[in-house]
């Protein structure tokens, strides 16, 4: 049997830069090691992805009376404290989702979420939000909050709900 049969060579890691406890000191003429390429690549994606989310969680529902289209004061000030947050992001852009109860037709029901989701995108502009930034869509009656059959479930469903799209 030969002297190296059998037994792969091992790589010997070399530590460089601080160890545990050691204060970075930089080396004089030489660069600081950067980031890995992997984590360098993650570390935006990750970031980004959280501000989307914590963006996302500052922006509430609207709610709206029965075939009605009008923003109440109480979605005017929830949309205050949405423009808020969308004017301290610049980059993020909001799909405007417009919805409604069960009650009228499949037809009129998406008009009237158009309707909704319009109404809120206006008030957004007048805000300081662009409105490069918004975009509308109506799911009508389809996307039920609520499945119940009752009137605390159909208030649950005439609303808009503001949805982050890109960070």
């Amino acid at each position: 049997m030969k002297k190296d049969e059998g037994i792969a060579a091992t790589p010997v890691a070399k530590t460089v830069g601080p160890q545990k406890n050691d204060a970075a000191t930089p080396v004089a003429g030489k660069e600081q090691a950067a980031v890995p390429a992997k984590q360098a690549a993650v570390a935006p994606q990750a970031q980004s992805t959280s501000s989307a989310s914590q963006l996302q969680s500052a922006l509430d529902r609207i709610y709206f009376d029965f075939d009605s289209s009008q923003l109440s004061d109480a979605a005017r000030a929830t949309l205050a404290k949405s423009a808020a947050a969308l004017v301290k992001a610049p980059e993020a852009k909001v799909r405007i989702e417009g919805n409604c109860d069960e009650h009228g037709s499949a037809e009129y029901n998406l008009a009237l979420g158009e309707r909704r989701a319009q109404a809120a995108k206006k008030y957004l502009t007048t805000l300081g939000v662009s409105d490069g930034r918004l975009a509308t869509i109506s799911y009508g009656k389809e996307r039920p909050a609520d499945q119940g059959h009752d009137e605390a479930a159909w208030k649950k469903n005439r609303r808009d709900e503001l949805v982050v799209v890109t960070p």
